[in-house]
């Protein structure tokens, strides 16, 4: 699919599939969907760094008058905007008595611990020292030297993207009985997509996939995108892993084209049965060159829960992929 011309997209943007092909009679990917090429695209996505930056949620759960708590790697962690409005995180227990400042409130940019009174404006305090964070405008980051062990860098290497501002954004999250590289090895593998989610991928094809030694190590894939009955929106997209815990799939040709989904892998520790927990943090930023789109961003506060519910039910099978990835490594049955 070569990309479309502005000028002659078409003026709706639907399709209509002349020749539907039944699920169970459509072209088998197993053969393309080599667990060797998977294996090596996952091993150079681990073998980049990050700077010891993880993503903890979504810029816009971040209320002024509560901070947000989250595990990660195991760290209790605590993130809230100080009085100037900046983005603050650090140790998610108090100092004083371990109390979890995660259920203080936030009063004028200082978060107020609710056992003793401790008080805490984002600078050290107490014997309670900040961490480095990041708000990129659509996630928060938070950065774990300790944990991550690499040599750490001032900012995230955040995936260029449209422009926030013009462009309509979402965040949906959702945590698995898995490791972080399952969700990556999930979205290293294109080639499930049909068949996996045929309510709402059709007429898949990886037409590049990235081999050994390659300097672009990239997965380009032509899919539409199923609206109803036989109407589909095609598409060309191109899936890479920019650091051990991301996978970014850029839309480059048709409707949506310079659109992005961005899959960040979050560690977040053990369950009470011992299985690592794993936070998939999904931020959709959209964009259009139609004239319509303006009128979608202002309505982005009613069409958030939509794009929510549309990655939610994708995520509920991928789940399940990388969580039975993750049951047959850890019981040395994985077959790739």
């Amino acid at each position: 699919m070569s990309p479309v011309p502005p000028s002659r997209r078409r003026r709706v943007p639907v399709s209509l599939r002349r020749a539907p092909v039944a699920w169970e009679r459509q072209r088998p990917t197993w053969r393309e969907a080599s667990p060797a090429l998977i294996a090596d695209a996952l091993a150079r996505a681990q073998a980049r760094p990050t700077g010891n930056w993880y993503v903890v949620g979504a810029s816009r759960a971040l209320r002024p008058d509560r901070p947000m708590a989250r595990s990660v790697a195991g760290r209790e962690v605590v993130l809230w905007r100080n009085g100037e409005g900046r983005l603050v995180a650090g140790p998610g227990g108090c100092p004083h008595l371990g109390a979890p400042l995660g259920d203080s409130p936030v009063r004028c940019g200082t978060l107020v611990c609710r056992w003793h009174g401790l008080a805490l404006d984002g600078g050290p305090f107490a014997g309670w020292e900040p961490w480095p964070a990041h708000d990129d405008g659509v996630l928060v980051w938070v950065r774990l030297d300790e944990v991550g062990g690499e040599q750490p860098v001032d900012r995230p290497a955040v995936p260029e993207r449209p422009m926030v501002a013009a462009a309509l954004t979402a965040v949906y999250t959702r945590v698995g009985a898995c490791e972080p590289e399952d969700v990556v090895a999930n979205r290293l593998d294109p080639w499930h997509g049909a068949w996996f989610h045929p309510y709402s991928f059709v007429d898949l094809a990886v037409v590049r996939a990235p081999t050994r030694g390659e300097e672009d190590d990239s997965f380009t894939v032509d899919v539409s995108f199923k609206v109803a009955g036989r109407l589909v929106v095609p598409v060309r997209a191109v899936f890479t892993a920019p650091g051990p815990r991301t996978v970014v799939m850029r839309i480059t040709a048709g409707e949506g084209e310079g659109s992005v989904v961005e899959t960040h892998a979050t560690p977040l520790g053990p369950d009470a049965g011992g299985r690592p927990r794993t936070a998939v943090v999904e931020a959709v930023i959209a964009t259009s060159g139609r004239t319509g789109f303006a009128v979608a961003r202002r309505a982005a506060p009613v069409l958030r829960p939509v794009v929510r519910a549309v990655a939610g039910r994708l995520w509920r099978d991928d789940l399940a992929y990388a969580e039975r990835r993750w049951a047959l490594r850890s019981a040395g049955r994985f077959p790739g």
